[in-house]
């Protein structure tokens, strides 16, 4: 039998320097982070995430909480794909569906109409709220005959799309003033991009307009138009949309849905404690480096987000509110389900401050 030479000193030095690599790496891949911590700050390998690329739809002129976490570097090593515009929350999500997108934003109403529906979705953060600084208008020309709910019966009311948010206030405004579901239905309803209604209320093209607080407070800064009544006068300050992902995407993909709930989440807060001049100009830069051929100049009348939980965390009554309308619609049955079926903040990392 051949006797094995002994190993010299180079080799058994080079074998240590590549055990000692490999367990360097093993550790990397093993190690998430602190999500307030390395993880946040893009300190994270690549190899922590499965997907490194997240497909969306943005809005035109507007800056997305996703769109500012990135340009923190708080999504980092994640980066956004931007796939082209929307107007609507409902579409925006309905392309998480179908998977061409990877996550989308709607008012919370339509994600239970959605999910209720059988869509394979779950909503993990909040995108945007009411407040006093925040919320949309329902408004019409300083000259207009319309004084109260009831003189909508048989006018138009131009808003972004349907079977939303603006949808819903207004029939809610409208419920409450005593119309009956008969009136209601005579109320016409007009889907036109935000960037367009307030052109369409001074042309006569229609009797009202939802104007939401950049383009309400230009509108008012030209004057001519007054409100009739907003959402901020009905529920007072609460998150009305939310982010959602796939039910497929949270099972193969958790540490990058993690990271993206962690982003989004810390932008919030971001904005939230930012001065808001400092705020704005962020906005601005970003929207001017993207090069999509919009106007920045809306962004100048930014407040903020509106989103009431820290972190954007989700509550059920937040959900509950939109349950009960669309049971007392008839959109929905009583007990078809659940809000804490709707939502998870298992996500995000501001879960552990929340009182129990």
């Amino acid at each position: 039998m051949r006797k094995l030479d002994k190993p010299s000193s180079i080799t058994m030095t080079r074998r240590r320097l590549a055990a000692a690599l490999c367990a360097a790496l093993a550790l990397a891949a093993c190690s998430k982070g602190d999500p307030g911590g390395g993880a946040g700050n893009g300190d994270s390998a690549a190899g922590d995430y499965e997907v490194l690329e997240l497909r969306y739809q943005g809005f035109s002129g507007v800056v997305s909480v996703p769109e500012l976490a990135e340009d923190l570097g708080y999504l980092a090593p994640i980066k956004l794909s931007y796939v082209g515009n929307t107007i609507s929350g409902p579409q925006d999500i309905q392309t998480v569906v179908t998977g061409d997108t990877d996550f989308g934003q709607a008012f919370n109403g339509a994600v239970i109409k959605l999910i209720t529906a059988g869509a394979p979705l779950r909503a993990v953060v909040g995108g945007y709220g009411i407040d006093e600084k925040r919320w949309s208008g329902f408004y019409v020309t300083e000259n207009s005959p319309i004084k109260a709910a009831r003189d909508l019966i048989g006018k138009k009311v131009a808003m972004n799309t349907l079977g939303a948010h603006h949808e819903l206030m207004l029939k809610e405004y409208l419920s409450r003033q005593g119309l009956t579901s008969a009136e209601i239905a005579q109320v016409t309803l007009v889907v036109l991009p935000p960037v367009s209604a307030e052109q369409a209320l001074r042309q006569g093209q229609v009797d009202v307009a939802v104007l939401g607080d950049i383009l309400r407070d230009k509108a008012l800064e030209r004057g001519g138009v007054r409100a009739l009544f907003s959402d901020h006068e009905l529920f007072g300050k609460l998150t009305a949309g939310s982010y959602v992902l796939s039910k497929r995407f949270l099972k193969e993909s958790p540490n990058s849905a993690r990271k993206f709930v962690e982003a989004v989440a810390r932008a919030i807060e971001w904005a939230r404690g930012t001065p808001r001049e400092e705020v704005v100009a962020r906005l601005q830069r970003i929207i001017e480096r993207r090069g999509r051929n919009e106007d920045a100049s809306v962004v100048k009348y930014w407040t903020s987000l509106g989103v009431a939980g820290k972190g954007g965390l989700l509550s059920a009554g937040e959900y509950q509110i939109w349950i009960d309308w669309l049971v007392k619609d008839g959109e929905l049955k009583a007990g078809q389900i659940k809000a804490e079926d709707l939502f998870t903040n298992e996500l995000n990392p501001f879960a552990a401050t929340q009182v129990q």
